[in-house]
């Protein structure tokens, strides 16, 4: 797929979501959220400890505001809300996430669950939210499961 037609897949809300993606495509999804005027967020999940590390890496990636309550239910409620990093639209870019999911597969359960009904909430409202959780190619067939 060309710069071009990623650009016209990240732009339309209604096709927003969590997907897992080969991680060789991290910089073309930067680059098509950056030509959007997107807000692109990078979480890195490389040597991740635990569940209170990834909200860390959230925040921080996110520059959340200081009610950001650290939990799942938090977590949640700032991806929807994004009032102080307004945007045309959001990529989220989940870096390294193959680990995590291996050490924590409830917990990545979980950030699934919450980053598809984030995508979902804001497409109502017409906005793009894209969270892109990078995986080896040779693991994609099995991330799909």
């Amino acid at each position: 797929m060309n710069a071009v037609d990623l650009r016209s897949v990240l732009a339309d809300p209604e096709q927003s979501g969590a997907y897992f993606i080969d991680e060789h495509d991290t910089q073309a999804m930067v680059d098509a959220g950056n030509a959007l005027d997107y807000a692109v967020l990078r979480v890195d999940l490389s040597g991740c400890a635990d569940k209170t590390e990834l909200m860390r890496r959230f925040a921080n990636a996110g520059e959340f505001p200081g009610w950001f309550g650290g939990n799942w239910d938090a977590l949640s409620d700032v991806l929807g809300d994004f009032s102080w990093r307004r945007a045309d639209g959001y990529v989220l870019l989940v870096e390294h996430a193959s680990g995590w999911r291996a050490a924590h597969p409830d917990d990545f359960d979980t950030l699934l669950e919450i980053l598809n009904e984030t995508a979902f909430r804001w497409a109502e409202q017409g906005t793009a939210f894209w969270a892109l959780l990078t995986f080896p190619a040779d693991e994609l067939g099995h991330s799909a499961d």
